[in-house]
This record gives structure tokens, sequence and C-alpha cells, in this order.
């Protein structure tokens, strides 16, 4: 049976734990409704911004001039819409900075693994573009057994979310494409849905893909676009995007605090319940150690009568 002092030095650590764990429940959860809110306020310009730009893809035909002298790379729209057989894929993954997320960071790190081993039984190579501090101390050791390499690090944009920063990795992900470094690119990321509840999903983002939308319309014929529709096409694609990624940047964001917040709940419940057993285990190892005391004494004294 542990001793007194080993029981309460371990009371004393669990307590500490639990003030650690329910000071991190409450900085989640205060962060996590301004990340729901910034994801709700965005959904909505998404949406409208996919359904335009189906429209207008419908409206041209296949573009195969890769020839526009641009800066950017991600200006080089027609490259960018362009399908080609695929030997070196891209993707970019988004995890988080910090741990005691749950399974968060788990579960993105788990689908991008079965997605490498997927291209490289295609004898296809994956270049990697990684948002996070956790995906990227992981997937370093990992891919030094597979059949991949870490192309692109993104720190700050994991735990602060701008449209700037998605531009950053937008330019550097459209320039391996257009160089032909990678033939095609997908995101894997999570999806918010609640305060308690994410799911993982991956789609592709280059060659782009026509958006999935509720509504399939085709161009309307009294829209007029100046100076031309190619030059529509060269401000919207960048456009299209970049907030595709800052749009997943945000998601990831609310999904990584939602599981910080119900993963530190659970601890924190763990630990209360953890010293409520400790407690019980406390007061009858000091009782069985008064009752000793007390036996040793009538028994000293018997043998003295």
């Amino acid at each position: 049976m542990a001793n007194l002092k080993d029981i309460k030095n371990r009371i004393q650590s669990v307590e500490s734990t639990k003030k650690i764990t329910r000071a991190m429940k409450m900085v989640a959860a205060a962060k996590v409704k301004r990340a729901e809110n910034a994801v709700k306020a965005s959904r909505p310009f998404t949406t409208e911004l996919n359904l335009m730009f189906s429209k207008l893809l419908n409206s041209i035909g296949n573009i195969d001039d890769c020839s526009i002298k641009v800066k950017n790379a991600v200006d080089n729209y027609p490259c960018l819409l362009k399908k080609r057989p695929i030997d070196e894929a891209g993707i970019l993954v988004i995890t988080s900075n910090k741990g005691l997320a749950g399974a968060y960071n788990a579960n993105i790190i788990r689908k991008t693994l079965k997605i490498i081993e997927d291209y490289s039984a295609k004898g296809v190579k994956s270049k990697l573009f990684i948002v996070g501090q956790k995906g990227i101390s992981v997937l370093k050791k990992k891919c030094k057994n597979l059949n991949c390499e870490i192309v692109g690090e993104y720190y700050n944009v994991a735990n602060d979310p701008t449209p700037a920063g998605a531009g950053i990795i937008t330019e550097d992900i459209a320039k391996y494409f257009v160089e032909e470094k990678i033939d095609q690119i997908e995101i894997v990321t999570t999806r918010f849905k609640n305060m308690m509840s994410y799911y993982t999903e991956d789609w592709i983002v280059l060659p782009v893909q026509k958006p999935e939308t509720e509504e399939h319309h085709t161009l309307d014929p009294l829209m007029e676009f100046e100076p031309n529709i190619q030059t529509i096409l060269q401000k919207v694609v960048p456009l299209y995007i970049t907030n595709i990624i800052y749009q997943a940047l945000l998601e990831a964001q609310a999904s990584e605090l939602a599981s910080r917040m119900t993963a530190m709940s659970a601890a924190t419940t763990n630990a209360e319940k953890m010293l409520n057993e400790l407690s019980i285990q406390y007061n009858k190892t000091r009782q069985f150690a008064i009752t000793q005391e007390i036996i040793e004494v009538v028994s000293g004294a018997n043998a003295q009568g």
C-alpha cells in the first residue's frame, strides 16, 4: 500500500494538471467562438465566388496557352486550368503549431500518409507544403522512409490565418505547378462542423477544378466583360485559389480549437475523477495508519500489564 506522502504528492500533481487543463479549456472556448464566427462569416462569400467562377468556366472552352508573361505564377491562369498526366503530386497539409488537441493532428497526418502511399503505389512522388509545426515535425521523419519530400513550410498562418498568408501559399504552389515541378496539388485539412465535431477531407486545388455548386447555370448572355473575359479570368482565378486556401485555414483553425476545447474538457473531468479516487485512497491509508498505531499502543499496554 502506498504511503501517505506518495499519495499526497500525487494529489498535488493531479491538482496542478487540472488547473492547467481547465485554463486551456477556457482559452480554447474563448478562441473557438471567434474562429467559428470567422468561418461562418466567410462561407457566404466563398459560396458566391464558387458560383460566379463556375459560370465563368462554363463560358469558355479549353485553354492550352501557357505562354502568358506575368510576374506572379498565380496570374498565369491558362496553366493553372490545364490538366496533364501526374508524375509528381503536391499535397498541402494543414495542421497546428500546438498539440493537446485530441486526435486533430493525428487524423490529418494519417490521411496524408495514406495519400502518399497511394501515390507511391502508382509510381508518383509526393511534394509536401505543410502548415503547422506538428505536421512538419512528424512528416519530416516519415518522409525519410516514404516517396515524398517537404518543399514548403509555413508556421505563422496556422495561428493567424489571413488572406495575405493564404496568398503566399497560393503563389508557392502555383509556381511549382506552372514550372511543372508538380502536376496536381490537393489540400488535406478539416472542415468545421460545430463546437463538438469536425471531419477530415481533401480535394484538388490545381489544376483548377470547376467548383461544386447547388446551381449549375451557364453564363448570363446579357453580361458584358471589359476589357474581355481573359482579363477577368486573370483576376478571378488567383482570387478563387487564394480564397480556397484561406477558407481551408479558417476551417482548420476552428476545428483545432474545438478539438482542443473538447480534449481539455475531458482531461479536466478525468483529473477530477482521479482526485476523488486518490482522496478515498488517502483517507483509507490514513485510517489504516491510525488503526495500526492504536493496535500497537494497546498491544504495548497489554504486554506491560
